[in-house]
């Protein structure tokens, strides 16, 4: 791949795993539920496409918290820290995929939204789990690291930023159906943007984010390591 080619993975297979949904959703095997739950799993088994898109990118410059890649000036403290001796990086997003747009869902149905949105996160899941895999085997990584704007505390990496991630893409929406609303927010609402970069240590930006009971928390908060961030 030349430098700054954009690579789009849409032939990523999912199919959701009945018994795992099941327990994430507590419902009983042989119930009610659990048979409303394995018609609505079949449903999207024919249309569920996730998707992910990448490029290649190099850094330009580090000066304290701002971070040039691609002629886009990021600002980040933690960022310029876990980039300091990086020099290749790969910007991302990942997505469930829109066609889950094609389950018809009453609004009042709230359960059953409810149902929908936990496979769409699977779905995504499974888009970042081949990103990342296709990551390591084709660029022979072998560990990696992500950082994604708002994920952390906001000193940590602000989300406004996250319209400057958008714009090393382009037109995302054509790209892989994704949107970046005013507000910030990621349409379909099961996507994730970030940059992933080699390191040799992992580093999730959950080590320095102090929220308390975050449902997709991925590791404890490290205090030490917030404040060698901050003294850097």
């Amino acid at each position: 791949m030349s430098e700054n080619v954009i690579e789009v993975l849409d032939d990523i297979g999912f199919e959701a795993d009945e018994k795992a949904l099941l327990a994430e959703l507590r419902v009983a095997e042989g119930s009610k539920d659990a048979e409303a739950v394995r018609d609505l799993a079949e449903t999207v088994r024919g249309i569920a496409k996730p998707k992910a898109v990448y490029k290649v990118s190099y850094i330009e410059g580090i000066n304290g918290d701002e971070v040039v890649i691609d002629g886009v000036k990021f600002k980040s403290r933690v960022l310029g820290t876990n980039l300091d001796k990086v020099g290749r990086v790969f910007p991302y997003i990942a997505t469930c995929g829109q066609e889950f747009n094609e389950v018809e869902i009453a609004s009042d149905d709230l359960l059953k939204g409810y149902w929908l949105d936990t496979i769409k996160g699977m779905a995504l899941q499974a888009g970042m789990e081949y990103l990342f895999s296709h990551l390591r085997d084709k660029f022979l990584l072998e560990t990696i690291s992500t950082m994604s704007p708002g994920e952390a505390d906001r000193d940590v990496w602000p989300i406004e930023q996250q319209k400057l991630l958008f714009s090393l893409f382009g037109n995302t929406e054509e790209l892989v159906g994704v949107k970046l609303t005013e507000s910030m927010l990621m349409v379909p609402n099961k996507s994730v943007s970030g940059i992933c970069f080699p390191s040799e240590i992992s580093f999730k930006s959950c080590q320095v984010c102090r929220r308390k009971d975050c449902q997709a928390r991925r590791a404890a908060f490290d205090k030490g390591l917030m404040e060698s961030y901050q003294n850097s």
